[in-house]
């Protein structure tokens, strides 16, 4: 006598129940083990029995098994050999198992069934339990678990093989550490069920003699099914294909040779087979890769291809996935017509590493744009200043100024760079590098310098337009892979702006006629005391800038600056020009020489060898910058007293650590801005 308490959310399923499942080591019930119990209403009897799937402290701990209409209860029951007694027609109407619900509904059998338990006093409590339930993608029907005859194929054999074809090395997974979600996929691999019961896809080629499902043929065709089968039940029978198609990882399983004449030995096939890299998302890795090298070791022997290189998922700008019910699904087609497909393309490429999730923001599609303007402008700056040199200007030897040494030297270490990146696979990294250099070294600074040397005119203009189409023409190789579209046409019209000229520039070996099949760039010459002479005098450039920014210098105005180069005269004497342009300095007020005595109240920047003065009576009106600094300090000693006020109340006890943190960090940087206004104020006096 007694009852064992169990616990479901789908109570019509009691009626395919075929054993009750304890935890062998729960006191509660192990007095119960190898006794029988019997089945709500139908009064069947089954076993109870001890598994370890069972959790003791979830539910009752005790578990209705249902091997029928559950995948976890199926695997219960074949470790315990339970029959399996399903309770549902493939209409989700109740059959003939379910005694007397038969021909319910399951929903109203649920319905029938519990009521008819309580009023037979056999249920304890109704509660609300949240839980994911199982939706048909088309309909959006709840699916009911079936156990159904399927196709298998035991892929035990090819996973070793799959193990094995990466830990020799024949294969390369990038990133590396996705090795260890193989080996785990691989190492349990279970039979694969190669069945569906969809309209579309490619049929089981499998034929049943006389409608018998246990007499089948496989074949290549229904004529070949024939014959098979007439040698093997006789000549009087009747063959009828099986209506299942094959799971699609099973017909995508078969790309990487099928597409190239497979099962024929095609040029193709014997050309570019095995292939060479495999990219795509690491999400399935197991579900398209393992199969694709499993069924190529088995079909052709060999491997599909030598590398697997992993990108992660694309999510909204919080990492969060996107969906419909969030609302945060970035249409590329919107995106692409209102910033471009090139800006896209570059913002997905460099955006992320191998193999981790990509946040999408429209604000960096929006940027990338911008940089692809800027590409544009660059090659119209150089198209319209090509009037400034002619061909009798050409230098048998280019005479390079420490500027063009230094962007070629910083474009053969880019290049070097890129390659390198590429070659490891790491191909958001190589993009970015080659954006950093476009735009932050090529288009603001060596353009600037262009223009002043390019106004010297003669063998000067001619070796800076040489400089300009090297440097921009091999950027746009390097970024053509990530923005094929607007480089394509830059070079274009980059060709054709120089052949009109007829200057006598062009890459060695010409022009050719598209740049998709241009030569790949390659490390050239570099120059490294003209590239380290040049990053001294940017920093210098950078220093100055930074002077003019924090005093409110307006950006058009022409300042003194006294400078001590030391070992650095001669070559700032070389860059006079350069360095008043980029840095807004008065040629005719500079001072340059090898030591200099500091003037009063001036701001030092000091560089390595360099220090530059900047007198302050000719950055800013003394009197007014020193009313300027007492407000502001008046304002942020206010502030310092009141956050210094609210850490010593009772707040800093009662309040989240968090919170007080953020009030620390706020105290600690509104003491140093006091600081270095106060240093500001006092260079003044």
């Amino acid at each position: 006598g007694g009852h064992l308490p169990v616990a479901t959310t789908r109570p019509e399923t009691i009626l395919g129940d075929t054993a009750v499942a304890v935890h062998p080591d729960d006191e509660r019930y192990q007095q119960y083990i190898g006794q029988t119990a019997l089945v709500p209403m139908l009064n069947r009897e089954i076993p109870i029995i001890a598994d370890e799937y069972v959790e003791i402290g979830f539910g009752t701990g005790a578990l209705k098994v249902t091997p029928g209409h559950d995948p976890n209860d199926f695997e219960i029951g074949q470790r315990h050999s339970l029959p399996i007694v399903n309770v549902m027609n493939k209409d989700a109407t109740m059959n003939g198992n379910a005694g007397p619900y038969e021909g319910l509904d399951r929903f109203e059998c649920r319905k029938k069934l519990w009521a008819d338990m309580d009023a037979a006093g056999l249920t304890i409590k109704t509660e609300h339990h949240t839980l994911s339930v199982p939706r048909s993608q088309r309909g959006g029907e709840i699916i009911e678990p079936l156990v159904s005859r399927q196709w298998f194929v035991n892929v035990e054999p090819l996973a070793k093989m799959g193990l094995e074809a990466v830990h020799r090395g024949q294969i390369q997974i990038v990133p590396e550490r996705f090795v260890k979600v193989w080996d785990n996929w691989l190492e349990n691999i279970r039979p694969w069920c190669i069945s569906r019961q969809l309209w579309w896809g490619h049929r089981i080629p499998a034929w049943y003699v006389d409608g018998d499902h246990e007499k089948a043929v496989v074949a290549h065709s229904e004529e070949e099914a024939y014959e098979l089968a007439r040698k093997q039940y006789g000549p009087d029978i009747t063959l009828e294909q099986d209506p299942d198609v094959l799971d699609t990882w099973f017909s995508s399983a078969l790309w990487p040779f099928s597409t190239l004449g497979w099962p024929d030995e095609t040029p193709d096939l014997q050309r570019f087979y095995p292939t060479s890299v495999m990219e795509t998302g690491y999400d399935i890795l197991f579900f398209w890769v393992a199969r694709m090298v499993m069924s190529a070791l088995l079909f052709t022997n060999d491997i599909p291809f030598h590398t697997v290189y992993l990108h992660g998922l694309v999510r909204d700008e919080h990492g969060r996935k996107m969906s419909k019910s969030l609302g945060n699904v970035t249409d590329p087609l919107v995106v692409m017509d209102e910033y471009g497909t090139d800006a896209l393309r570059f913002t997905l490429l460099t955006g992320g590493t191998p193999g981790n999730d990509l946040n999408l923001s429209v604000s960096r599609v929006a940027a990338n744009r911008n940089f692809a303007n800027k590409i544009w402008n660059a090659a119209r700056f150089i198209a319209h200043n090509l009037n400034k040199a002619s061909k009798a200007d050409a230098a048998a030897e280019p005479d390079y100024t420490e500027a063009d040494q230094w962007i070629l030297t910083r474009l053969s270490q880019v290049t070097a760079d890129v390659n390198r990146l590429m070659d490891s696979y790491q191909y958001g990294e190589a993009g970015r590098q080659a954006y950093d250099f476009l735009w932050g070294e090529f288009a603001d600074w060596y353009v600037e310098l262009a223009k002043v040397q390019l106004n010297e005119g003669g063998s000067r203009a001619w070796t800076t337009l040489s400089v300009l189409r090297q440097v921009l023409d091999d950027c746009l190789r390097l970024l053509h892979p990530y923005i094929p579209y607007v480089t394509e046409e830059t070079w274009q019209q980059l060709k054709r702006a120089f052949e009109t000229a007829d200057l006598g520039i062009e890459p060695a070996g010409g022009w050719g006629e598209a740049l998709i099949i241009a030569d790949w760039p390659e490390a050239g010459p570099q120059y490294p005391q003209a590239a380290a002479d040049f990053a001294q005098l940017q920093a210098l450039v950078r220093g100055i800038r930074a002077a003019r920014a924090e005093n409110k210098v307006e950006p058009g105005k022409w300042i003194t600056a006294v400078i001590a180069a030391g070992p650095k005269t001669a070559f700032l004497a070389r860059q006079t020009a350069v360095l008043c342009a980029l840095a807004r300095l008065d040629t005719d007020k500079l001072v340059l020489a090898e030591t200099v005595d500091a003037p009063d109240q001036a701001i030092t920047i000091a560089q390595g060898e360099i220090t530059c003065y900047l007198p302050l009576a000719g950055l800013v009106d003394l009197d007014k910058e020193r009313e300027r600094l007492n407000k502001e300090l008046a304002e942020l000693d206010g502030q310092i007293v009141r956050v210094s006020q609210l850490l010593d109340s009772p707040f800093a006890q009662k309040a989240p650590e968090a919170v007080v943190q953020k009030e620390r960090d706020k105290l600690a940087q509104l003491q140093a801005s006091y600081a270095e206004l106060s240093e500001r104020l006092q260079a003044l006096r």
